[in-house]
């Protein structure tokens, strides 16, 4: 069955064969350049936190729930099952998390969080697979229950008079405080590496600034989130129920001919899904030891567009929330100098692009790349900094100008967001 499976699975697929796959050398020799054009840009322009292992430690923080956000919507849409009730489904993990966190520790918190977004994702399964309710009303019900749900509660077991919770530290906006989250940072290579940054060398005090941000008080949260990139990578793409889920996606009903309970995979996806972007909310109220209002700021619809970004793959989900990530620690550590640097490094992209566009006669994209670039460059000459209404909203922009450059190359699952019903092939 798994032969007919990804038969049918190649069929649903168009233009499959056409498109040429990055090999481990090319990936190798992709990040080599990229390190080399950062390390440039930090000695052109003499921005140290461009590369610091706070910048990149801070980054690595801020990229986690998103990744989780959008490892959730891989899931979930890679079984044909759109999912923009991401943001809701973060809202109730990270209020189960600030509820259980402050009596029972971070673990526990962890584990709540991770049970409140998957009886969001339990929801949106029930309304979109059993009642075949449309995707988006589903995921925009399941968003605004989130919030009213949680608000509620919060003023409920919060901010009672009287109770255990206003004692400890509570009110009707936010948890009382839960115990840290243990970190862990390797003895003798992160001081090392540390030393190594301090001598401000070309590409070595980079690489190991870098480096030094993987060894140095990272949450173990943070780990178990690189486990569950790997982890989705080997289930569904090395793995019979990875073929038989994916399949749901692109090509359901020859799927169902083939003996695979569509329904079943189906509600996994979104329970998974769900699980997942409650984990991502969850880290954020373990992060700053409580549950607050407002807490998960639109990050589930940011883990959307990475999801989108990374053309519905692990790898890609991992660097799009890794360039917000980046680019929202940037914001909040630096501000305008650093933002201003990148203005550079985001011009001499578009001056390559230009080049790529020319080459394959694509004239009109190619100026338009080449005019922006030359505005880049102007703007980063003529001024010394960056306005701080344009460097707050840096993160959401690099996401807009990454989903433009790239939307030619994107491949949703077939199926996606299209309505099955059992026996509907016959």
């Amino acid at each position: 069955m798994s032969t007919d499976l990804k038969t049918a699975t190649k069929l649903a697929v168009p233009g499959r064969g056409g498109r040429r796959k990055l090999t481990y050398p090319w990936i190798l020799l992709i990040i080599a350049v990229g390190l080399v054009a950062v390390s440039a840009l930090r000695a052109i322009t003499g921005t140290g936190d461009l590369t610091s292992t706070g910048q990149f430690g801070a980054a690595l923080s801020a990229a986690v729930p998103i990744g989780l956000a959008g490892l959730g919507g891989l899931w979930s849409e890679r079984a044909g099952v759109v999912n923009i009730g991401l943001e809701g489904m973060m809202m109730l993990g990270s209020f189960a998390a600030g509820w259980v966190g402050w009596q029972h520790g971070p673990w526990a918190a962890a584990a709540a969080g991770i049970l409140g977004g998957a009886l969001g994702g339990l929801i949106h399964a029930v309304a979109t697979v059993t009642f075949g309710v449309d995707h988006i009303v589903s995921g925009v019900a399941v968003n605004i229950l989130a919030l009213g749900a949680t608000q509620y509660l919060a003023t409920l077991w919060f901010g009672q008079e009287g109770s255990a919770a206003m004692a400890a530290g509570g009110n009707d906006k936010q948890s009382p405080p839960m115990p840290d989250m243990p970190t862990f940072t390797v003895p003798g290579l992160s001081d090392w590496l540390n030393s190594l940054e301090g001598h401000h060398w070309f590409l070595v005090s980079d690489v190991a600034g870098i480096l030094g941000a993987a060894v140095t008080n990272v949450s173990w949260l943070t780990l178990l989130t690189i486990g569950l990139f790997i982890g989705t990578f080997y289930a569904l793409w090395r793995s019979s129920f990875g073929l038989r889920l994916r399949s749901c996606g692109e090509a359901p009903v020859s799927a169902e001919t083939l003996g695979v309970n569509v329904y079943s995979y189906k509600y996994a996806a979104v329970l998974v899904s769900g699980a997942l972007a409650g984990l991502g909310g969850a880290f954020l109220s373990i992060g700053v030891h409580f549950y607050q209002d407002g807490q998960t700021g639109g990050r589930g619809y940011i883990g959307l567009a990475t999801m989108i970004f990374g053309n519905w793959r692990p790898g890609g989900v991992a660097m799009g929330a890794g360039l917000f990530g980046f680019m929202d620690a940037m914001q909040l550590r630096s501000g305008g100098p650093t933002v201003h640097a990148l203005l550079l490094g985001l011009a001499a992209l578009l001056a390559v692009l230009a080049l790529l566009r020319l080459r394959a006669a694509k004239r009109a994209q190619a100026a338009v790349s080449a005019v922006a670039a030359a505005v880049l460059i102007g703007w980063y000459f003529l001024a010394d900094t960056v306005p701080l209404e344009l460097v707050e909203a840096s993160p959401y922009i690099a996401t807009l100008l990454v989903l433009a450059l790239f939307s030619q190359r994107l491949r949703p699952p077939k199926a996606n967001g299209r309505p099955y019903r059992r026996g509907q092939g016959a």
